[in-house]
């Protein structure tokens, strides 16, 4: 197949790291394929100004012109400026994807022999800083849609009528994130992905370790993000924090834990779940993303959503084990996240791409 994906830039957030790895993995199963993607907005003298003063360096890297793809082997072509794709803009080819509502908007324009019209879709984005209504629109547009987890599937079935979309869960580099058995911490360490961003809800998984320390005065806590911490949301006191750390420390991170925190509100699928896991540290977390299926075999304990009581008590449970016991969730941990590859998750979408093609010629799209 002929295949091109539209995105609306280059950068370095999980989503578009997901693309590559698919426009790679859909290469060396043979096809030929090309991403097609808008410049990065320039940003302005006065955000480089704060970014220099607040040492913001991660806001710099992420938007200068080159990026991580220019390390892969995925050919890609940068629009001269910010405006919609058309079709002088697209190769002709057997199928074209749209990853995001706006490009979304831009494929349905394009002419039939731009490919069949596909949409894969990471989060339902119906929030309030887009526009709420256009979003749900392209939800209703007869794209083929691929998603990543059951509750994305459903809302699309339940909430916009759409019964045939192809569902290819994501994975987890194994050779990045792995760990060999190992026991239990003799002093109990947690730990969580750090971001002010309300939706990530990390104050939920704060609040439970505080709760938890109460009873267990010795808990230890972990943390990483992308940048320093908020004032509004600190976090606790001897927290040991990871600001910016280089990839291949992050699987030290997770494999110094015995328990990863995910606190989510609201997720596409939470790729961090499945790098704890991949690193033998069992999740305690919140039904987001596809946390419930991925903690269903074990590995780990779902708790009530927006409920930092019902954390804290799976952490003083996890706390509280024999490292028979927490080996043995450990190991079902692993289990989970290696028993499904990046090959595997490859095989299901080049099989979703295949089926955009027979509805198209079927004349459903």
């Amino acid at each position: 197949m002929k295949i091109t994906f539209i995105t609306p830039y280059l950068s370095i957030n999980g989503g578009n790291r997901v693309i590559t790895i698919y426009g790679q993995k859909l290469q060396q199963l043979g096809h030929d394929v090309l991403i097609v993607c808008q410049p990065r907005r320039k940003i302005t003298l006065k955000q480089k100004i704060k970014s220099i003063i607040k040492r913001d360096l991660l806001f710099l890297d992420q938007n200068k012109t080159f990026s991580f793809y220019d390390s892969l082997d995925v050919p890609y072509k940068i629009l001269e400026t910010n405006r919609p794709v058309i079709d002088s803009d697209v190769p002709d080819a057997d199928v074209v994807i749209a990853t995001w509502w706006e490009t979304a908007e831009w494929v349905a324009n394009l002419s039939p022999s731009k490919g069949a019209k596909a949409y894969f879709i990471q989060h339902h984005e119906i929030h309030d800083y887009l526009p709420k209504e256009r979003v749900k629109a392209t939800y209703k547009q007869c794209l083929h849609k691929i998603t990543i987890c059951e509750w994305l599937k459903n809302i699309l079935e339940t909430e916009y009528s759409d019964t045939s979309v192809s569902l290819v869960p994501n994975s987890v580099n194994i050779q990045q994130f792995n760990s060999i058995a190992r026991k239990k911490q003799d002093v109990c360490t947690l730990g969580m992905l750090y971001s002010s961003t309300y939706w990530k809800g990390c104050d939920i998984s704060i609040k439970a370790f505080e709760i938890a320390q109460e009873k267990i005065p010795n808990l230890r806590l972990v943390a990483f993000g992308s940048k320093k911490q908020h004032h509004d949301l600190p976090l606790p006191k001897n927290t040991t924090y990871f600001k910016q750390p280089i990839q291949n420390e992050i699987k030290n991170i997770y494999g110094q834990c015995n328990a990863w925190l995910f606190g989510s509100r609201a997720e596409g699928f939470g790729l961090p779940i499945l790098e704890a896991m991949a690193c033998r540290t069992p999740v305690i977390g919140t039904p987001a993303g596809a946390a419930p299926e991925l903690l269903a075999k074990g590995g780990g304990i779902l708790v009530k959503p927006e409920d930092p009581e019902d954390m804290a008590k799976a952490i003083i449970r996890i706390a509280q084990m024999s490292n028979d016991e927490w080996k043995l969730m450990s190991d079902k941990a692993y289990e989970t996240a290696t028993s499904y590859t990046w090959d595997d998750a490859a095989k299901l979408f080049e099989q979703a791409l295949y089926r955009a093609i027979e509805r198209t010629k079927k004349g459903e799209l």
